[in-house]
Formats: structure tokens, C-alpha cells, sequence
């Protein structure tokens, strides 16, 4: 068994993903809730059927540290669907800077963006719009829900309602 579940704080918001397996202890030992269940899936014991877990709350606030998602290379590529923000293609993916470098463009969330070889070689030291092309979203700083929703298997969207939409 592979799944995971969403684990949420008392108030709601998304704390961390766990295995099916921890959040089950969770909610037998009365430590959280079941909010949402995995699609009609069961989880069996020798007598009995229980209803396997997709997000859980807990019971009790847990002051967890401030998450944010590290400045990386695959994260922007996450952030921006693995696809060039300015043709589309998802091959042969590079790092461009919005405001170039040579234009003390900064290496930040708003500033960086996934682009396919091509149209950044195309792009080079201009401004986008110097060269006639157009980012196809504006780069953001992704929350951490974000991310967490990109770290599971959750393809019928069991999630959405607790992780909110980012910009687009």
C-alpha cells in the first residue's frame, strides 16, 4: 500500500502527508478525525472493514514552523507544469530569468521561469517583450499546500478543497 493522506491541523490547514498506514493509528487511537475517505477503498482486519483514510484532522493543534519551498530547479519546473512558460513544449527544459541577469535580474520565485532551450536562446539578454514573446503565466512564489498536493498520488482531486488553487 502505497497512498498517502493529507494531514491536517485542528483549524484546518494542511500540515503534512503521511502513509495510509499512520493515519489509521491516528484516528483508531482517537488522536484525529476522518474527514475525507479514499474513494469507497477499505482497509480489512481479520474481523473487521474499515474505511481507508485521505485526509484526516488531528485533534489537537500542533504548532508547526513556518514551511516554505526552497528556491530550486525542480521546483520551478514543478511550479510550472514541467512546460516552457513561453512555447508550451515540455522538452529540452532549461532555467530563464524574466529580467535577465546581465539586467541585475535577481534569482527569485518571480523571477525565474521554466523555458525550453530554444526560446531562451531566443530570448538571450532581452526583455520578453523586446522580442516579442509573452510569458504564458507570470511567475509566483508557490504556497507550501501547493507542493504538498504535488507530493501524492491524488488523481480524483480528494485534496483540492483543503489545498486551495494557486495563481494563475
Amino acid at each position: 500500500m502505497n497512498s498517502r493522506v493529507l494531514v491536517l491541523n485542528q483549524d484546518n490547514s494542511p500540515l503534512m502527508v503521511c502513509s495510509v498506514e499512520r493515519a489509521f493509528v491516528l484516528v483508531f487511537m482517537n488522536k484525529s478525525e476522518l474527514v475525507r475517505t479514499a474513494n469507497g477503498h477499505k482497509l480489512h482486519s481479520v474481523t473487521q472493514s474499515f474505511p481507508m483514510p485521505s485526509v484526516i484532522r488531528l485533534n489537537r493543534y500542533v504548532n508547526a514552523p513556518y514551511k516554505g519551498v526552497n528556491l530550486t530547479r525542480q521546483n520551478i519546473f514543478k511550479r510550472d507544469n514541467h512546460e516552457c512558460q513561453y512555447c508550451g513544449t515540455k522538452k529540452d527544459l532549461t532555467i530563464d530569468h524574466v529580467v535577465p541577469r546581465a539586467r541585475k535580474g535577481a534569482d527569485s520565485w518571480t523571477n525565474l521561469v521554466t523555458a525550453c532551450k530554444r526560446c531562451n536562446a531566443k530570448k538571450g539578454d532581452y526583455m520578453p517583450e523586446e522580442v516579442n514573446m509573452v510569458l504564458r503565466k507570470k511567475p509566483y512564489k508557490p504556497s507550501y499546500a501547493i507542493f504538498l498536493k504535488d507530493h501524492h498520488n491524488n488523481s480524483t482531486g480528494e485534496w483540492d478543497a483543503f489545498l486551495g488553487h494557486h495563481p494563475q
